[in-house]
């Protein structure tokens, strides 16, 4: 498998994706600390843009890679190669290459401008978002056979979970407003990877004050060790499952 993964990568690094997508990152970066000299607002709109574009550019990319090396993809399957193998390599490959564009994209500025110990959470949840929506991506480029619909359902995931999620939920919120719904709130945010990952940071900004009750009810269940640990564990369940499902419809599709 070290061998596809290394091909991959390679195929990866000479299309310039990662050097075009790095720079992208570090012009944000850089862009954002010549603007404020707070390191809670540069942290702020660091994450902004991270909970937008990342998933975005991951679940864009990852389909198109998926679909430009499907022709290797098949000539593999016809070696004595694991099919496990196979789809491993190419995943890895995409994963690895997202992250270290956003390790080093926003990582060196913050280390050249100055950044405090929220930096690692930002850098974890952009990481982990990127093998999130990787793994829609792969999910949603197995079940099809058209590059455009799966593009088109690798979008979906994205518009669902960064927009119209939020909708549905502040929709309930308003609809419920005489009831008591902290802990109904705090459900659906395990529910979506985009808000998970938003909570996690602001709590670590320490800016629930702003969010009145529910900021504070927040920042008890987050701040607490059960709710690192269950927040932890959400994500690393939202990174698992649409890898191995993906992997499993691989093992059985027919090319």
């Amino acid at each position: 498998m070290l061998k596809l993964l290394k091909y991959s990568l390679y195929d990866i690094v000479k299309s310039r994706f990662a050097l075009l997508y790095t720079l992208f990152m570090i012009l944000v970066a850089i862009s954002i600390y010549q603007v404020s000299e707070d390191m809670s607002k540069v942290s702020l709109s660091l994450l902004n843009i991270m909970l937008m574009i990342v998933p975005l550019i991951s679940a864009i990319f990852a389909t198109t890679h998926f679909f430009n090396n499907l022709e290797f993809t098949e000539l593999m399957l016809a070696q004595p190669v694991k099919r496990r193998d196979v789809f491993l390599s190419q995943i890895l490959a995409v994963i690895l290459v997202l992250s270290m564009a956003i390790i080093l994209g926003f990582g060196l500025p913050m280390i050249i401008w100055g950044a405090d110990m929220t930096v690692l959470t930002l850098l974890g949840i952009g990481i982990g978002l990127s093998i999130i929506f990787a793994g829609l991506a792969f999910l949603a480029s197995v079940l099809t056979r058209d590059k455009a619909k799966a593009i088109g359902i690798s979008l979906s995931f994205w518009i669902y979970f960064s927009l119209v999620y939020d909708g549905l939920v502040l929709y309930l919120i308003y609809s419920f407003a005489d009831y008591p719904l902290e802990k109904t709130t705090l459900g659906l945010i395990f529910f979506n990877p985009v808000d998970l990952g938003r909570i996690i940071m602001l709590m670590q900004l320490d800016i629930s004050a702003l969010m009145g009750y529910t900021g504070a009810f927040f920042q008890q269940f987050f701040g607490s060790t059960k709710g690192i640990l269950l927040s932890s564990m959400m994500m690393f369940v939202w990174m698992i499952w649409p890898v191995t499902i993906a992997m499993r419809v691989f093992k059985k599709k027919d090319f």
